[in-house]
C-alpha cells in the first residue's frame, strides 16, 4: 500500500490550502454571520477548475482522481464547511449524476456549464415527508404528450436558490414505491419551478439551503435523466461516491479543531502555564489527532478503491460515518479546551461546533451508513 501523494496531487493540495488560508480564512465568519451565499469565492474557485474536478477534459473538467477531490474538500472545510459543501454537492450530486447517466446530448447541453460555474447545480430528492426513506417520497411526474409534468415540494435542497441546474428525484410509477422513481433534469425559470422557504440553518449557514416547490413544471421528454424508473437506483450510486465528499469534508472541520485547539493550548495561560502544559489538555489533543490521522485513513481507502474502479459501497460508508462522529468529536473537544472562550462567535471552533453536527446527517445519516455496513457484512436477508 502507498501511503505517498503524487507530484501532483501535492501541488494541488498546497493550491487550495493556500486559496483558502488567503481567500476564505478572513470571510469565512462573516459570511456565516450574515448567512451569505459565497458567490465570489465560488467564481474563483470555478476559475481554478474545482467547479469540475472529477469530470473530462473533452466537458471542460479538470479530470482529476477522487484522492485529489477528498484532498481538496479536507482543505476546504478545514476554514469554511459551507465554500467545502457548496463544491461536494456541486460535483459530487447534480453534476456527477448527469455525468454517468446522462446521454451524451445531456452531457454535453449541461455540462460546460456546470464546470465553468455558469451555473450551479443543485441536486433534490429530499421531501417534507420523506429523507431516509425515499420510498415516502410524494412528487409525481406525468407523461403528456411529449412533456413531463411535474408536481411536488423538495426540502434541503443544496444550492436551492441559488442553482441554474436541477436534477430533480419524482414518482413515474407509485404502486412501484422506489422502484418507480425517475430523476429529471430541470433548469432554472421553468414555468412551475419556484424557490420555497430559504432555510436558516444552526450550521452550515453560509451554504445555500431552500426549498423547491413544483407546481405544474412542464419539462420536455428528452428531460428524462437516465432510464424511466430508474431513478432511485443511480441515486445510490451517486450516493457512494459523494458519501466520500463527505468524509473528506468532515475530516477538514475536525483538523480545523485540533488546528485551532492546538494554537489556542500554546498560547492560553494558566496558574503560570500554557494549558499545553496539562496533561488533560494533551490528552485531548493526542485523541484528537490520532483520530483524524484513522478517518483520513478511511477516507483514502475508499477513494483509493474508487479510483481503481472497485467496489468502495461499504468502506465509502464507513469513512463517511468515522469522519462525521469524528469531526464532532474534535468540536466538542476543541471548544471545551477553549473554555469559554470557545462558546462565543470570536474563535472559529464555535463555528465548527455547529457545522459538524450535519456531517452526521447529510447525504444518509450515521444510522443509515451503519444499515448499509451491516449489509454489506451481513447480506439483505439479515438486514
Amino acid at each position: 500500500m502507498d501511503f505517498e501523494l503524487r507530484e501532483e496531487q501535492q501541488a494541488v493540495q498546497t493550491m487550495v490550502r493556500e486559496f483558502a488560508e488567503q481567500e476564505i480564512a478572513p470571510v469565512a465568519a462573516q459570511l456565516d454571520e450574515q448567512e451569505r451565499f459565497p458567490a465570489e469565492i465560488i467564481r474563483k474557485l470555478s476559475e481554478l477548475g474545482l467547479m469540475g474536478i472529477l469530470f473530462p477534459k473533452a466537458y471542460g473538467g479538470a479530470a482529476m482522481d477522487y484522492i485529489t477531490y477528498a484532498l481538496i474538500l479536507e482543505e476546504l472545510g478545514r476554514y469554511d464547511a459551507s465554500v467545502a459543501l457548496t463544491v461536494e454537492s456541486h460535483n459530487s450530486l447534480c453534476s456527477n449524476h448527469i455525468y454517468l447517466f446522462g446521454s451524451e446530448a445531456q452531457k454535453r447541453q449541461h455540462l460546460p456549464r456546470l464546470i465553468s460555474g455558469q451555473a450551479l447545480g443543485a441536486w433534490a430528492m429530499t421531501e417534507p415527508g420523506s429523507g431516509s426513506d425515499a420510498a415516502g417520497m410524494q412528487a409525481t411526474a406525468t407523461l403528456e404528450g411529449n412533456q413531463w409534468v411535474l408536481n411536488g415540494t423538495k426540502n434541503f435542497v443544496t444550492q436551492g436558490s441559488v442553482a441554474g441546474i436541477y436534477v430533480i428525484m419524482a414518482l413515474t410509477d407509485r404502486a412501484a414505491r422506489e422502484k418507480g422513481i425517475s430523476a429529471f433534469i430541470v433548469e432554472r425559470g421553468t414555468p412551475g419551478l419556484r424557490v420555497g422557504r430559504k432555510e436558516h440553518k444552526m450550521g452550515f449557514r453560509a451554504s445555500d439551503t431552500a426549498q423547491i416547490i413544483l407546481e405544474g413544471a412542464r419539462i420536455s421528454e428528452a428531460n428524462l435523466l437516465g432510464e424511466l424508473n430508474h431513478g432511485f437506483i443511480d441515486a445510490l450510486t451517486i450516493l457512494d461516491a459523494g458519501r466520500i465528499g463527505m468524509a473528506a469534508l468532515s475530516v477538514g472541520i475536525a483538523r480545523g479543531c485540533l488546528e485551532e485547539g492546538l494554537k489556542y493550548a500554546k498560547g492560553r495561560q494558566a496558574f503560570g502555564e500554557p494549558i499545553a502544559g496539562f496533561q488533560a489538555i494533551q490528552w485531548k489533543l493526542a485523541d484528537m489527532a490520532t483520530e483524524i490521522d484513522a478517518a483520513r485513513l478511511l477516507l483514502l481507502q475508499a477513494a483509493s478503491l474508487k479510483d481503481a474502479d472497485q467496489p468502495f459501497t461499504k468502506e465509502a460508508s464507513y469513512a463517511k460515518l468515522f469522519a462525521a462522529e469524528v469531526a464532532m468529536k474534535a468540536a466538542t473537544e476543541a471548544v471545551q479546551i477553549h473554555g469559554g472562550y470557545g462558546y462565543i462567535k470570536e474563535f472559529p471552533v464555535e463555528r465548527y461546533f455547529r457545522d459538524a453536527k450535519f456531517c452526521a446527517i447529510g447525504e444518509g445519516t450515521s444510522e443509515i451508513q451503519r444499515l448499509i455496513i451491516a449489509r454489506e457484512l451481513l447480506g439483505r436477508a439479515y438486514v
